[in-house]
């Protein structure tokens, strides 16, 4: 039979739109692309478990067992056996009202906003002065990152012994030179900034990987643009870099904030805490309640922990909100 009989017999032509074969019925496609979209539902499940069970493991289940030491009288006794009585938010009203509290959050503040200043004005200076990649600019820029490779025990160690006040490198240089000796780690008027200095030295490093890789993100034809309209390389830093470099920035300054809040090692190794809690922060202060010299008091130790995870959450949400604001403009 031909094609006109076909036609003439009131049968349409049952070919597809390729090929002249037999298209598929609409109701035959749904379930296989159903039976797809479980499969990537599924395969994507699989891949996000791991990461789940490692934020729910040892993210979410510390915080929880943390807020539950802060509301409960944690002794030894009862640590061991098992049956705190639960105090509230007794532990938090006595830790606010502890006599270290005001020195605590105060040195925090200075160590925090101190160490953070100077690791990012002398980090953005170096990642600007290794961006000219002159000769040996990558030797030199990997000799920087040796403080960050070093484990924190041995470079907190070797700052304590060069500022040690009998034989401290640092005072035989101010010595030679017709100084005075300054106590460092044992005066209340230096504990502070000498834990301060070691801990600029230690983030330097940080500041500087960072910094450079946004830096060499930056095309080079804005520079030349610039040169080629008259601006000195004073102006192209402040109308260029520091603009184009301030998301870079912003997430530099807000990692150094939240580690540099947490530091412990460093001040505990040198001063820990002291002379009293001249050098004290909140940090140091709840490692020192509950591992430090006399009666271990976890409850108070885990209140303070809590109170430095609202401060930390507190600054990431404004990070957040202003680079929304940056994204809008």
């Amino acid at each position: 039979m031909t094609t006109t009989s076909r036609e003439a017999s009131g049968h349409a032509p049952e070919c597809g739109a390729a090929g002249g074969r037999p298209a598929a019925p609409a109701w035959g496609r749904r379930p296989r692309r159903r039976a797809h979209d479980s499969a990537r539902h599924w395969a994507a499940v699989g891949f996000a478990a791991p990461l789940l069970a490692y934020l729910a493991v040892f993210y979410a289940y510390p915080l929880w067992r943390n807020i539950e030491l802060s509301v409960h009288d944690y002794t030894v006794r009862a640590f061991v056996q098992g049956d705190p009585a639960f105090a509230g938010f007794e532990k938090y009203a006595e830790v606010l009202a502890s006599g270290s509290f005001g020195t605590a959050l105060v040195n925090t503040a200075v160590f925090t906003l101190v160490s953070i200043g100077f690791q990012y004005a002398i980090g953005l200076a170096l990642a600007v002065f290794f961006h000219a990649n002159f000769r040996l600019s990558g030797v030199l820029r990997a000799l920087f990152l040796v403080p960050w490779l070093l484990p924190l025990i041995v470079s907190s160690s070797t700052w304590a012994w060069m500022l040690n006040s009998d034989h401290g490198i640092v005072n035989s240089v101010i010595e030679a030179f017709g100084g005075t000796q300054i106590n460092w780690l044992t005066s209340p008027d230096t504990a502070l900034a000498a834990v301060i200095i070691a801990n600029i030295w230690l983030g330097v490093p940080f500041n500087l990987v960072i910094l450079h890789a946004g830096l060499q993100q930056i095309p080079a034809e804005v520079y030349e643009a610039a040169s080629l309209d008259g601006a000195s390389a004073r102006q192209r830093f402040w109308r260029i870099t520091l603009p184009l470099l301030r998301p870079v920035s912003a997430i530099t300054l807000l990692l150094g904030f939240i580690y540099t809040l947490k530091v412990v090692d460093v001040v505990w190794i040198m001063t820990t805490g002291g002379p009293g809690d001249a050098s004290l922060t909140l940090a140091v202060w709840s490692y020192r309640e509950a591992f430090g010299t006399g009666q271990p008091d976890f409850s108070p130790a885990a209140a303070i922990g809590n109170l430095l995870i609202v401060i930390a959450l507190v600054f990431g949400f404004v990070h957040l909100r202003m680079q929304r604001r940056w994204e809008d403009a």
